[in-house]
């Protein structure tokens, strides 16, 4: 009924009906992401923020998101001409460039994901099983010890195979069941736990305290999560990297310095209060980051349905120097998608 109606109106009539449904569905985004936006900037306020440079593949997916712009624009103006054949070439082109947009954003995720970024569920600074608050580990003849997300031993830096053998030692721990203790089967050798400075020792496959007794449950879920931040590469931090150069945090606007295993500001390390507020600080500017990027993501999905049906139709002859109104329509959603992914981005380098 809707087509039909179409047929019966001017050519001008139902180019301008279909642009105003684009202006009023561009509308509807600017307000959306305007409102996410400015929900960023609040929920920045006087939380604890953490900044890092934005992952490779979002930068190629810009270049990318501008040059499908380019090809379309030129796919119009070739159809005006009643050049089909170059219509058809461009348009393709602007499919697979599309195409090639949200592969390199999902790329761009997975080094997010690699660099211990994550959407939810994520805080800033290392808690539960800290090396250092109940646990400590020697290693043959020094003890282990953390700077950042480095592991130390006698000075300097653990190799990767001396990290290696200690993720393994630390496996056995990962898994804590209230019923029973864990079955310790490698131990002593070249790895000694110790529990608030005192070894531990084996008695019959089980950990025991200097003075014979068995350890507490909850001296094994201290230990487990210990074992699962060092099998995550984790000393203080949840982002991987060295702090300062892979990532910093920022406290209302001002960097954060970090020294002795503590967060300082100018040169002083924070007083109680904001100690306990950064341990319970979740990620959000990196939540917030997913969340913009990904609905900016799911827009150019499904505008490449819309795409498919245009590339289809520049294949069956639909499009004609005077029939291309759905083409010019599309062209003006991709293009507003497109400025909207360089704002986000200007956005995001800004605040983020």
């Amino acid at each position: 009924m809707q087509k039909e109606y179409e047929k019966e109106l001017t050519p001008e009539v139902r180019d301008k009906m279909r642009k105003n449904l684009i202006y009023v569905l561009i509308f509807s985004v600017m307000m959306l992401f305007g409102g996410l936006t400015s929900a960023y900037i609040v929920s920045k306020g006087d939380s604890f923020w953490v900044k890092f440079p934005f992952p490779t593949p979002f930068w190629i997916s810009t270049v990318i998101i501008v040059i499908s712009s380019i090809t379309l624009q030129l796919a119009i103006s070739f159809i005006k001409k009643g050049n089909t054949k170059m219509l058809k070439v461009f348009i393709t082109a602007t499919l697979l460039l599309g195409l090639a947009f949200v592969f390199f954003q999902f790329k761009g995720y997975g080094e997010l994901v690699d660099k211990g970024a994550h959407a939810v569920n994520n805080h800033i600074i290392v808690t539960d099983g800290r090396y250092g608050d109940y646990y400590l580990v020697k290693y043959k003849d020094g003890f282990i010890e953390v700077d950042g997300n480095r592991f130390y031993i006698n000075g300097r830096e653990m190799t990767k195979v001396e990290f290696e053998a200690y993720q393994k030692f630390m496996k056995q721990f990962e898994v804590v069941r209230i019923d029973r203790d864990p079955k310790v089967t490698s131990y002593g050798n070249d790895f000694i736990l110790y529990l608030e400075n005192q070894p531990l020792g084996l008695i019959n496959g089980k950990l025991s305290k200097p003075d014979g007794k068995n350890l507490e449950y909850t001296d094994f879920l201290r230990l487990s999560q210990l074992a699962i931040n060092v099998r995550d590469g984790r000393g203080d931090f949840f982002l991987r990297g060295v702090y300062g150069k892979d990532f910093k945090i920022y406290f209302k606007g001002k960097e954060l310095q970090y020294a002795n295993r503590d967060l300082q500001l100018n040169g002083r390390k924070l007083d109680r209060y904001l100690q306990i507020k950064a341990m319970d600080s979740a990620d959000t500017s990196t939540s917030f980051l997913y969340l913009i990027t990904f609905l900016h993501l799911a827009h150019i999905m499904a505008t490449m349905f819309y795409m498919i049906r245009l590339t289809i139709g520049s294949y069956s002859g639909r499009f004609t120097q005077t029939e291309n109104i759905s083409l010019r329509a599309g062209a003006i959603f991709w293009h507003f998608l497109g400025i909207l992914w360089l704002y986000l981005l200007t956005f995001l380098i800004i605040i983020h």
